[in-house]
Order: structure tokens, then sequence, then C-alpha cells
């Protein structure tokens, strides 16, 4: 019998040093020690630009705004045809981007987990390239708590591996790499060139908002990254309120073991340039709205870059009441909670688009739109990601295609589409193109400039190949072809994408020529990849076909993601 208990400071030290978990008991508060103070709301006084501009809007460069979704899925949105609840909850905002401007039909994450895909999207380059691989599992004690004695993330992917299933895949807990000396500064190293560095070198304010999951110790933070201001939240995510504000309806995933530490240890709060954390004073989707359009009047008299990187829809699933009291059409209480979540993201959109057309700097923007990875199977909704197989957390198609528009009147024709493949690395060789900005010369970056191929002055595809790669899971596309090389089954599956682009029929043993070649182009990105910077913890089983809080199906496809 699986018990839950709450956890005190001396109870999780006595639990840790005795291997972190006693048999049969899961973590589900861990107070004080993680999350550290917060303080009540108070005002951020964004730095003003100019009072008045040097030269008129449409004759400086181009302001860049780069609006990041977590977990978005790719039939989360009205434009790919679909929409949570089967349409019920439309995307206007967001699809008018990819009307206004660009679509990119092959658009693709750096990678099917949060941070190694901001990795990738943030510096150009494949994060193996430098040893970002895997999405840090820590949670950060303040500097007196004995963590030369007790692994946090040790034991929280400990409490991951100890969660209760009927099914027949266990995650693997990996005590060899549990019993390694502990990598306490985990995220992107400061040695990185991100696109804030480059666009401050061309004269450029540049501003971050949100979601930062790159690190927050030794120059790994947005402040030290190039942002000369930064308004967010540097762990993976945060509550969207308070547990029992009058003002939230929420929805609890009990069969996730995530879902449970979420909410019992995830603070609402965000800092400003590394201040002491204090709350927001509404929904933190409107919040960081409200704050995006606090910038953009700020700085509408110069140039700036704009990196605003929502928490939404990523659990904990937490919806403001009045969305949530708009869509009665749908009954399902998981669903209306998911699609008032998404309603809130889409008018977070549409407001920040409005500010920048009230402000005159509309046509003289480059808007990038696109989501970190895939929905997540752990959401339990069956189609957030339809018509593709795969979630989250899978290099299937449903784990790395993401919506991708880009709006610029100025330079990209209204209803541009694309089709060839395009990664989250493109977006820094494409914002440098568009700033005038040199890309660095003293490391490969991955990424292509897009304007000259949303212009119609490039021919071709911006790729011919894509690799994507989590501990011993790795993947190519190439051309047409399709190559998952599975650790757990250890299989390789083959799929054409051009006869069959949803991944429904494996291919492998009628082209093993097409196997041999794409396999020895896996083996020479792993010699341009370097080691992962910190170890893999847990490997976990996930369904390709059906989401998490269902019954196992015989025979069913299914891969092992390490994290």
């Amino acid at each position: 019998m699986k018990r839950w208990v709450k956890v005190t400071l001396a109870s999780v030290a006595a639990l840790a040093v005795a291997g972190y978990a006693a048999k049969g008991y899961i973590f589900l508060h861990l107070p004080g020690w993680i999350a550290p103070h917060v303080e009540d709301n108070h005002p951020v006084t964004w730095q003003q630009g100019p009072a008045a501009a040097a030269l008129p809007a449409d004759q400086r460069p181009p302001n860049i705004v780069l609006i990041v979704a977590d977990d978005l899925g790719y039939n989360d949105i009205s434009f790919n045809g679909g929409g949570v609840a089967g349409g019920l909850v439309k995307t206007p905002n967001i699809d008018a981007l990819g009307h206004q401007g660009a679509s990119f039909a092959n658009g693709y994450a750096g990678n099917a987990t949060c941070a190694p895909s901001r990795a990738a999207l943030m510096t150009g380059r494949y994060a193996t390239r430098f040893g970002y691989e895997f999405t840090p599992a820590d949670v950060h004690p303040p500097a007196w708590f004995p963590s030369s004695i007790i692994r946090t993330d040790a034991a929280f992917s400990r409490t991951i591996a100890s969660f209760p299933t009927t099914w027949e895949h266990k995650t693997i807990f990996d005590e060899d790499a549990a019993r390694l000396p502990p990598v306490h500064d985990k995220g992107m190293p400061a040695s990185e060139i991100t696109i804030a560095d480059m666009l401050r070198g061309r004269g450029y304010h540049t501003m971050h908002l949100g979601k930062w999951h790159l690190g927050d110790t030794k120059g790994m933070r947005p402040e030290q990254h190039g942002f000369d201001e930064s308004l967010g939240f540097m762990i993976g995510g945060q509550k969207y309120l308070l547990d029992d504000s009058p003002d939230v309806v929420n929805s609890v995933q009990d069969f996730d073991p995530i879902d449970k530490f979420l909410w019992a240890n995830l603070p609402f709060s965000v800092q400003y340039n590394g201040s002491k954390p204090f709350r927001p004073d509404r929904y933190m989707t409107d919040y960081l709205t409200t704050q995006a359009q606090a910038t953009i009047v700020a700085n509408r008299n110069r140039p700036f870059f704009l990196y605003l990187a929502y928490n939404a829809p990523h659990t904990p699933l937490q919806a403001a009441k009045a969305d949530y009291d708009a869509l009665p059409q749908i009954t399902d209480h998981r669903t209306r909670v998911y699609g008032a979540m998404i309603r809130a993201l889409d008018r977070g959109v549409g407001r920040v688009m409005a500010t920048l057309k009230a402000q005159g700097l509309d046509k003289n923007t480059l808007v990038i739109f696109t989501s970190d990875n895939g929905g997540a199977h752990y959401v339990g909704l069956p189609d957030i990601n339809k018509p593709y197989r795969g979630w989250k957390a899978t290099f299937f198609e449903g784990g790395v295609k993401v919506p991708f528009f880009m709006r610029w009147p100025a330079q990209i024709k209204a209803g541009t589409a694309i089709q060839g493949p395009v990664s989250h690395f493109d977006i820094f060789a494409t914002a440098g193109g568009s700033a005038g900005a040199t890309l660095p010369h003293d490391r490969p970056i991955d990424g292509v400039n897009l304007l000259p191929f949303v212009q119609g002055k490039a021919v071709g595809t911006p790729h011919n190949t894509l690799f994507w790669r989590s501990g011993r899971y790795k993947v190519v596309r190439d051309g047409d072809w399709k190559l998952q090389a599975l650790d757990m089954p250890h299989v390789k599956l083959l799929y054409d994408l051009k006869a069959d682009p949803t991944e429904r029929r494996d291919v492998a043993a009628a082209h093993p020529d097409v196997v041999a070649r794409l396999t020895q182009l896996l083996a020479a990105h792993d010699r341009d990849s370097v080691k992962p910077a910190w170890p893999s913890l847990i490997r976990s089983p996930i369904a390709i076909d059906r989401p998490l809080g269902t019954k196992p199906k015989a025979g069913e496809t299914y891969i092992y993601w390490s994290n």
C-alpha cells in the first residue's frame, strides 16, 4: 500500500540519508527549503527608452518579439484545424500570426522536453554540442542545506520512479548515476552566445519575461546571458494563482507523479533581475502579458528584443475562473480547465499585438511564435497533438512538431507557407539576419536564416537533415526518411514521412540500406556532440498512442525517455 506523507525538513533529511525515500512512501510536500519566502506584489519599473525616437519606426532595425508557449500541442490551435475539445476553443490571435505572415508546416522543436529545447532555441545550436541534453530534475534548496549529503535531484527522481503503476513497463532509477558526485550548476554554460547577446551587440534593448529553465547560478541567469532585464522564474515553472484563490479553477491529475509534486511544491512568484521572489497581482498568463505590454511602451522609441516565455499550458492545470466560466459547452472538467488556459494564452498574444499596433510598431516588428515541444501525455488528454503520434518526451512527430509562425508585415508577405523542415535553432540566425548581426564564427551554428526562404529569395529547403538525442534514444530526419533508434525496446523504426507523415507504418525491414545510411548519420552526429554535462537519473516509459491515466494495451508502441 502506497501512502502519501507530508514531509518536514527533518524527515526529508532522514529519508534522504537513508536512501531518500523509504519503500512505500512518496514525497508530497517539501516546504520552506525549496521555495524561499515570497514577498507581496510590488510594481515593476521597466527601464525607459528615449523620450523621442531618433528615427521613425519603419527606418529603424526591426523590433523582435519571440513568444514561446510551454507544452502547447500541435492540435491546440485552430490554425492547424483543431483546437481544444474538438474546436470549441478557438485561437484567433495565434492563428492570425500564421495568416498574416509565414507558417511552417514542418516546424520542429530543438528537443522534446523544455530545457534542452530552449537551450537550442537561445543559442542556434544543437544543445548536445554543449552538454545540455537532459532537463534538470533538481529542486533548489538554499545554500545552507546539506546538498553534499542529500541529493535533491535523486530524491525527486526516486519519487517519480516509485509511483505505483499497473503497466508492465516501469520507470527505471539509475542507482549508479545517483552515486556520482552531484552537479550543482545545471544549466547553459556562460560560454554560450544567446540571441540576446547577439542583439545587444547591435544596440537592442533585451528583455526576458516568464520561464527561463536554463540555470540560475554562475553566469547562467538571463541577466548574465545578454538580457538587460528579466522578470520571471528560473526553475521549470510556477503556479498560475494560489491554490485557494477565488479567481482560479484547478484540475489535479492524480495519476501523474509529477503533477502531485508540482501542486505540493511550486510557488506562485516571479523575480526581477535576481530580486527576492514576489507574488504577481493576477493570473500568471495575464500578468506576463500585462508586463509585456509595459515593456513595449517603455521601449517604443528604440529597437528591442522581447522574449516572452509563457508557462502556459504546462501543468499544474489552473484556469482563471472567468475563462473557465466562458466555456460551459465543455463538459469534461480537465478539458475545460485546459481550454481556459489556451484561451488566456491566445488572449495574451492578441493583447501584445494590439500594443505593438497602438505604438506604431506593428509593421516593423518581427514576431515569432512557437512552443518549446509538443503536448504532454501526463495531462491525460488524448488529442492535443492530433493527427501525430507521440507526446512531449518522445521524438515522434507529436513530441517535436510544433506551431511555428513568423509575422513581419514590412518584409514577409501574408499567407506565406513553408513546407521544408525548420528548427528552433533557426530563430537565432533569423533574428540575427533581420537585425544585421554577424553570426559567431568561433563555433558551429546549426540554424539558418529563414528570411530568404519566406521572401522567396532562397530555393530548396532550410534543412535536409535534423537530429534529436536524449541519452541512448536517437532520431534523424533526412529528407522524407525518419529513423528512430530506440534504446528500450532496442529497435530501429523507419518512417517515410512523405507517404506516412503520422508515422503509422514502420518500413525498416523493407529498407535496410536506408536504415544503415541513417545509422551512420546518427553516429556522425554523436561525434559532433559532447557527453551530457550531468547524468540522466531515470528512464521513463511512455506509450505513444495513449495519454497517461489510461489503461495499457497489449502490444502497444512505447519508448523509454531518459531524464
